[in-house]
């Protein structure tokens, strides 16, 4: 991820969010991080990430908004149940839970299929998408760029918890399946 970011600048930062926001785990925190410690280099600036990440975000957020629109989700085993878990949340405050889970870790990369599912207005729901993720991205950019020549520590620590969070993760999954 670094080195995409290091040779392309803020298209890879594009690159890699597009598939993060279209529910293909890519973590965004990491490289959003980066982007910060690259804005520190001087190698993009603030602005510059910030547009990329969430031109990216949004690109890959309408790509699943569609996937849910199809329909194509609910094939998937196990997917109509959380998306009618989800579909209260939508009914009841739609716009809200739009906005809230851009700013929410996981939540936020799944959100676009339920309300593609729900048929939410796209202009609406474009509008919440690019102001939540411009949000959450403009804090992680800050956040890498405040850590400037500590990146490698913070890189280390970020991608040991995201790790043991991805493992606690499918072990928790793989709990629930064989009940």
């Amino acid at each position: 991820m670094t080195a995409l970011i290091e040779q392309f600048g803020a298209l890879g930062v594009f690159i890699l969010m597009v598939p993060e926001s279209a529910c293909i785990p890519v973590p965004s925190e990491l490289t959003l991080l980066f982007s910060g410690f690259a804005v520190s280099q001087h190698w993009m600036s603030f602005p510059l990430a910030l547009l990329a990440a969430t031109a990216g975000n949004v690109v890959g957020s309408l790509l699943a908004y569609g996937v849910g629109a199809t329909q194509l989700v609910s094939r998937v085993p196990g997917a109509r149940a959380v998306l009618a878990r989800s579909d209260h949340l939508l009914a009841e405050h739609v716009m809200r839970a739009v906005f809230v889970a851009r700013l929410l870790p996981l939540a936020r990369t799944f959100v676009s299929l339920p309300a593609g599912a729900r048929r939410v207005p796209l202009v609406p729901f474009t509008l919440l998408t690019t102001a939540g993720c411009a949000t959450w991205a403009a804090l992680f950019i800050a956040i890498g760029e405040a850590s400037g020549s500590a990146w490698a520590a913070v890189d280390s620590v970020v991608g040991k918890l995201l790790l043991g969070a991805g493992v606690v993760a499918v072990l928790v999954a793989l709990l629930r399946r064989n009940r």
